[in-house]
């Protein structure tokens, strides 16, 4: 017994020297030392959420640029729409059409309001009808609607009734169209792709945040024993709280800048295509639609936008979320703990 206690009393000294050794390196290298996270920075819900945030994010970036295209484009035609109109003289038997033509230019320009009239000619006439009836085309025997283009004042139109009214006696087959109603189903089609987009935006945002809150009860389920131990020794929900906001708030930055980054990736790459494509038919038909995919400062703005609050609502999400869960941990505990 008294060797079994001696060589009991030994180990504990040399226990006691190793553990004050221990003590003393970490004194002298206090950089060195390293405090364990609450919330483990690498395990793989943490990677499975900066993926989600990241495809989230590339989401509603595309959204973003896509209504930002359309809305751009629809002022645009909106604009060229409106500084025209246009007068069609549909020919007739005994019917000079060029004198018919210079009498509706001349007219139309003695309205105030109209800057300028140009008489589409044959060959111009000819040409916007190749692509149905092909090279070649004599238009002098089809019966075929000639134009007369009016450049009107934006800030000071012209009166349409009053012109159509003083054309109509002198060349009866000629109609004026002064696409008001081409103007306003483009600006209820731009106002509804707004709304659209819009809507799905928030969608896209509201399922970032219900991503978060999953993935923040799941770093807690791993957690809880050590969140539970800290909030009972007295530390503040306020300072665990932070530590979850600090941990998520980085995630979602790098889900988030992930995801915008390929969102720019792509309208670069599309805008690069439109430029080294214009003369092909696809690029005229994907231009005349959206213009040549630049969705400018504005719309790289509004990336970086959707980048921060994506990133914000992570950080605010979490937070919320496990001041609920420590509130949860209170309201289970009986009374007088």
């Amino acid at each position: 017994m008294i060797d079994g206690s001696a060589q009991r009393h030994a180990d504990e000294a040399e226990f006691e020297d190793e553990f004050d050794d221990a003590e003393q390196q970490r004194a002298q290298s206090p950089v060195q030392r390293r405090t364990a996270p609450i919330v483990p920075s690498q395990n793989v819900a943490g990677r499975a959420l900066v993926l989600v945030i990241a495809i989230m994010t590339f989401l509603s970036c595309l959204t973003f640029g896509a209504v930002t295209l359309v809305r751009d484009t629809a002022s645009v035609w909106e604009s060229q729409i409106s500084r025209e109109a246009t007068i069609q003289v549909k020919p007739a038997e005994g019917l000079d059409m060029e004198a018919a033509l210079e009498t509706a230019s001349r007219i139309a320009g003695e309205f105030p309001g109209v800057r300028a009239t140009r008489i589409v000619d044959r060959d111009a006439t000819a040409r916007l009808l190749e692509p149905w009836l092909g090279k070649g085309l004599n238009i002098d025997e089809l019966p075929v609607p000639r134009l007369v283009i009016i450049t009107i004042d934006e800030n000071g139109p012209p009166d349409f009734q009053a012109m159509r009214e003083a054309i109509a006696p002198k060349v009866p087959t000629a109609s004026l169209d002064d696409h008001r109603t081409w103007v306003d189903r483009l600006v209820a089609m731009a106002r509804t792709t707004v709304t659209i987009g819009t809507g799905v935006l928030v969608l896209m945002l509201a399922a970032t945040v219900l991503s978060v809150v999953f993935a923040t009860r799941g770093a807690m389920a791993g957690n809880g024993h050590i969140i539970e131990v800290l909030h009972f020794v007295g530390a503040e929900a306020r300072f665990i709280a932070s530590e979850f906001r600090r941990h998520f708030l980085l995630t979602g930055m790098k889900g988030a800048a992930a995801g915008g980054l390929a969102a720019v990736l792509v309208f670069i790459v599309f805008s690069w295509w439109s430029s080294r494509n214009l003369a092909t038919p696809q690029a005229d038909q994907a231009t005349a639609l959206f213009g040549n995919f630049a969705i400018g400062a504005n719309g790289y703005l509004g990336v970086a936008v959707v980048v921060a609050v994506i990133g914000a609502l992570t950080a605010a999400t979490s937070h919320f979320t496990v001041v609920a869960y420590l509130d949860e941990i209170d309201m289970r505990q009986p009374d007088g703990m």
